[in-house]
């Protein structure tokens, strides 16, 4: 999480307050805290990004403003400039995935800028030179320009996902003995053989497809233990209503 809290978001001259809250809930989803607007909109909404921020209210009231991307990225190793123009001078762009490794590596050293330009217009030629490396975000060619928060999520989320802070949940249960998915298997061709679904003359082919459907992925012992319990129940219910007849 510490080379996380060391990546700073720099929005030059941002527009909308939607985009800036937006922005401020993406981060908190991602594990970043520090908000730099360089030159911000005089009619940036700020009741709207505090609405668009929902909890995460904290990153945008603690951001700062700064006149000039000099200010904001003074202090910082590398500075990744966003952008979706071509030009012989961007042609060295990789995508936030391919570049995540060294961000996050840079990050446990020095502070690292991701920076975003304008919604309208993007980064000037100037900010982009102030950038040492660049961004582009794979889109599709016939409307390649994303949604300002949407960027930023995008690149922080390939962040999140290489700092390995994230891990899927365990399955609790191990996967079932073939005894005890067998004995599933015996009660089930019961069940159904008093249920009425099949007869004895089909009961083989039918329990094939069965299993085949029971087996398109591992079944847990807890998995197994439930089928059971329904083959049983079903059982029950069944001879018990053959006795009330």
């Amino acid at each position: 999480m510490a080379n996380l809290e060391n990546i700073r978001i720099v929005l030059v001259g941002p527009l909308y307050g939607g985009n800036v809250g937006s922005i401020c809930r993406a981060m908190a989803n991602m594990g970043l805290s520090e908000l730099v607007l360089v030159a911000p909109s005089e009619n940036l909404n700020l009741a709207e990004a505090r609405m668009m921020a929902v909890a995460a209210g904290d990153i945008f009231e603690k951001r700062r403003v700064v006149a000039t991307l000099e200010e904001a990225v003074g202090d910082c190793g590398l500075v990744m400039g966003t952008t979706v123009r071509p030009g012989l001078y961007r042609q060295h762009v990789k995508t936030p995935r391919d570049w995540a490794p060294a961000i996050l590596a840079s990050a446990a050293v020095n502070p690292v800028a991701l920076v975003y330009g304008r919604e309208n217009s993007g980064l000037t030629n100037e900010e982009l030179a102030i950038c040492t490396n660049l961004i582009q975000i794979p889109s599709s060619p016939d409307y390649a320009s994303l949604n300002l928060a949407q960027a930023v999520m995008v690149c922080i989320y390939e962040l999140y996902v290489a700092s390995g802070t994230f891990e899927l949940p365990v399955e609790k249960s191990s996967e079932c003995l073939t005894a005890t998915r067998e004995q599933m298997f015996k009660m089930w061709r019961e069940m159904l053989l008093d249920i009425g679904f099949m007869n004895d003359e089909k009961s083989d082919h039918m329990m094939l497809g069965i299993r085949r459907i029971l087996s398109r992925a591992p079944l847990t012992t807890d998995d197994v233990n439930i089928l059971m319990g329904i083959a049983r129940q079903m059982t029950w219910k069944s001879r018990q209503k053959d006795n009330l007849q």
